[in-house]
């Protein structure tokens, strides 16, 4: 799969659900691409904005979507590596703020 056919594919499945690819597509298009390293890499598509561990049980939580994307995208209107945004992110109507790291310390450090 080309990082194209996983934004037609993903689009389709997260739009509905009120999640936006950023309008920056380059942006998104790039992160898909790693995503698709981290797959072939690791069996899954791990954020590639957060370091993987390599067990798909230790890092459940930063399977793309991320547990932590639905509430990063309610609070700040983007989720942590910017991927997926609401529809007002993309309008200019959120400010573009910066995403802290929600994901607990202990699951960072493996």
């Amino acid at each position: 799969m080309t990082p194209a056919e996983l934004y037609e594919t993903l689009k389709k499945i997260q739009e509905p659900k009120g999640f936006f690819f950023n309008k920056d597509k380059e942006w998104v298009l790039g992160i898909l691409k790693d995503l698709l390293i981290n797959k072939e890499r690791y069996g899954y598509m791990s954020c590639p904005c957060r370091l993987a561990s390599g067990s798909r049980e230790k890092d459940r939580d930063i399977m793309c979507p991320c547990f932590y994307r639905e509430a990063d995208v309610r609070e700040y209107g983007s989720c942590y590596c910017n991927l997926y945004v609401s529809r007002d992110w993309n309008e200019g109507k959120t400010a573009n703020k910066y995403v802290p790291e929600r994901r607990p310390p202990e699951l960072i450090s493996f």
